[in-house]
């Protein structure tokens, strides 16, 4: 097997100190290896793809140790993309209909200001 690259070292720090900074934080382990398993299964070649995941990671970390994160949660996709079977739903939603906006901020539009800018 042949020697990790400069990258694969980076990750894997990262991934280390993504879990030490975690400790005391309720869901911030679990969160980082459920993460980084998630995509562990990225072709070596995704370069770009991984440099983008590190520079997202740095910043995980940077906020963890801020001292103001009590708690590391997650965005949770309520809807599958367009197109999905079974849309993806959160369990308890609503099935979407696709009448009408699906949030209370959705159909809310900007005040119209006049032409003269008023």
């Amino acid at each position: 097997m042949s020697r990790p690259s400069r990258l694969q070292r980076q990750v894997l720090s990262l991934y280390r100190e993504l879990l030490r900074a975690g400790r005391g934080k309720p869901g911030a382990e679990a969160r980082v290896r459920a993460e980084f398993r998630q995509h562990a299964c990225l072709p070596r070649s995704d370069v770009l793809r991984i440099e983008y995941l590190y520079r997202r990671g740095r910043r995980q970390l940077q906020l963890l140790r801020s001292g103001h994160a009590t708690a590391l949660g997650a965005f949770v996709r309520l809807r599958g993309p367009p197109g999905e079977p079974g849309g993806g739903g959160a369990p308890g939603s609503l099935p979407d209909d696709g009448d009408g906006p699906r949030s209370h901020l959705e159909g809310a539009r900007a005040p119209e200001t006049p032409p003269s800018g008023r």
